[in-house]
């Protein structure tokens, strides 16, 4: 995958954000089933910093969490409005003053719309790293961050993170790792430990 991509839909940096924190233990498909009305109805950050979480609720109630997303999207545009004049901040310890927003979905803004090298660690990267011997035994997401960004060339952190993510959700899945299918299994760590077994 030469070039790839975050498989949300969105059209502006603010609705990329907002996809994000949807996407929170949901998957993009469900955010992007919710999120065409939920970005219609709230184009920018001053529309939405104007709503109330029971109107947004009812754009995302299929989404995971739905009462405390609504809260975090609402409370997240008043303060892009009220301390950062309507625009988005492109750094990690602004965003994450963000309602919402931790340290993931801040590398994932930052990476995705800024293009800065900033590893995102979710699940799927936590998972794959470890698994095939990026890492070895991270504890924490931080843990994988920080060694991943320590030993990929920074050029290529960005799109790292989009490659590992799509790894894990159509390869090297959690329950059964497709590993018969997989493109990188001779340097796998567990693949070449359990051919050896």
């Amino acid at each position: 995958m030469p070039s790839p991509q975050t498989e949300l839909h969105y059209d502006t940096p603010f609705h990329l954000l907002l996809a994000v924190i949807l996407s929170a233990q949901c998957t993009d498909k469900r955010v992007n089933i919710v999120t065409p009305a939920l970005f219609d109805a709230y184009p920018e950050p001053k529309d939405l910093a104007a709503a109330t979480a029971e109107e947004v609720f009812d754009y995302i109630k299929s989404v995971t969490f739905p009462n405390n997303k609504a809260r975090h999207l609402v409370n997240a545009a008043r303060l892009i409005v009220d301390e950062f004049g309507g625009e988005l901040p492109c750094d990690i310890d602004q965003l994450m003053r963000l309602p919402g927003v931790g340290r993931k979905t801040a590398n994932v803004m930052l990476s995705v719309v800024w293009n800065q090298a900033a590893m995102a660690v979710d699940t799927h990267v936590f998972r794959v790293s470890n698994r095939i011997g990026l890492t070895k035994d991270s504890k924490t997401p931080l843990e994988t961050e920080k060694t991943l960004v320590a030993n990929i060339p920074e050029h290529l952190i960005a799109q790292a993170h989009h490659w590992l993510i799509l790894h894990g959700r159509y390869v090297c899945t959690a329950r059964k790792p497709n590993c018969l299918e997989c493109g990188i299994r001779q340097y796998c760590r567990s693949y070449t430990k359990e051919d050896k077994a």
